[in-house]
């Protein structure tokens, strides 16, 4: 016969519970813990006692309860919680990073949860991040320093050569002197050839590494949706797409699949608690300018807070949203990349809407 505990736990299940290296917990739907793994326990620091004689809302960092009030009023509201981070403060004070799902059973009045300790991938991130960081200023000042040089050097070469060519080498009695300056008119021509060859050389590489082609929105819409088909599935994301105006751009397939990725897994992450996702896209030809608009339902910016910063690097932008600004940036990046370039239009709580113009087909009206 199979016991089962005043939580409802299947006796069965009890070392499954106890021995699991993973933090598992059962919450009522007061806000407290009902009973908690070793685990956990010895996770965070606290003792059994310590942790069920407050609210749970006491041991997570004050910058993440607001949301995962958000996300709890869900979980009462049977709407179990999938892919869900926060951090936790441990007794030491050290801050730990969580990964939980958790599942309620509004008939017994409790939430069955699983968390994982990811503080170790949150500080790889961060290095990654700053890393990334690092290279996208070192490229940008590389880039720019390959250009002044061209710049800064091309005039004094320049005037170098005119000062060879003034003079005149029936003037020079000596002949060793006359075959010096024959050498060095010969050595000044050479050395603007030569920085023009390599500055053409390396634009030429900048150019390539940029080629566009024609690309179909649909189609790379949808290898995108296939791809996070899960998310968006257990999200209820709805779409509504027309892409009739404008089916294709001149752009990167790959950039584009970065762009609509990031674009829409941020869509869903920051959507209104209680609200399913509502994702809109559709392309259009504007004063001869070739357009996409994305827009949804989320929980938006405040543009007057945000501004200019909204798609820099490291600029979070929701609070307690685990929040790093990296894919906003790459979006960024990757339209400016290709030629195109994107504004955001946002208001709290009333989603946001981004404007994407594309580079247009060097050879004809339409891409």
């Amino acid at each position: 016969m199979i016991t089962q505990s005043k939580t409802g736990l299947p006796g069965t299940l009890a070392p499954f519970f106890n021995q699991s290296f993973d933090c598992l917990c059962i919450a009522n739907f007061e806000g407290y813990f009902v009973d908690i793994n070793p685990g956990f326990i010895e996770m965070l620091g606290y003792s059994k006692a310590e942790l069920m004689s407050k609210k749970i809302s006491e041991f997570i960092y004050p910058e993440d309860r607001e949301l995962t009030a958000e996300k709890r009023q869900k979980l009462l509201e049977n709407v179990p919680l999938v892919n869900f981070e926060n951090r936790y403060v441990s007794k030491s004070g050290k801050l730990v990073w969580l990964h939980w799902t958790s599942v309620p059973l509004p008939d017994q009045g409790l939430v069955y949860a699983i968390a994982k300790d990811i503080t170790h991938k949150k500080e790889l991130q961060k290095q990654q991040l700053s890393h990334l960081n690092e290279l996208s200023m070192a490229h940008k000042e590389l880039k720019q320093l390959n250009y002044t040089t061209a710049h800064d050097l091309r005039s004094p070469v320049n005037n170098l050569i005119s000062l060879a060519n003034l003079i005149d080498l029936d003037k020079v009695m000596d002949t060793e002197t006359q075959e010096i300056l024959a050498m060095i008119k010969v050595c000044t021509n050479s050395l603007i050839e030569t920085m023009n060859s390599h500055i053409d050389a390396f634009k030429e590489i900048d150019t390539t590494q940029r080629q566009l082609s024609r690309t179909d929105l649909m189609d790379v819409l949808h290898k995108v949706q296939h791809s996070i088909g899960n998310l968006i599935k257990q999200s209820g994301t709805q779409f509504h797409i027309d892409f009739s105006a404008l089916p294709v751009v001149w752009f990167k397939p790959q950039a584009l699949e970065s762009v609509f990725l990031n674009l829409i897994t941020n869509s869903i992450k920051y959507s209104k608690s209680g609200v399913a996702p509502v994702i809109t896209i559709h392309s259009t030809i504007a004063g001869g300018k070739h357009i996409l608009r994305y827009r949804d339902n989320g929980i938006g910016f405040d543009m007057a807070k945000v501004g200019q910063q909204l798609f820099k690097l490291d600029q979070g932008h929701h609070g307690g949203n685990n929040s790093k600004g990296v894919g906003l940036y790459l979006v960024h990046q990757k339209v400016t990349d290709n030629g195109g370039s994107i504004e955001a239009d946002s208001k709290v709580n009333q989603g946001t809407t981004f404007t994407i113009t594309f580079k247009e087909h060097p050879n004809s009206s339409t891409p």
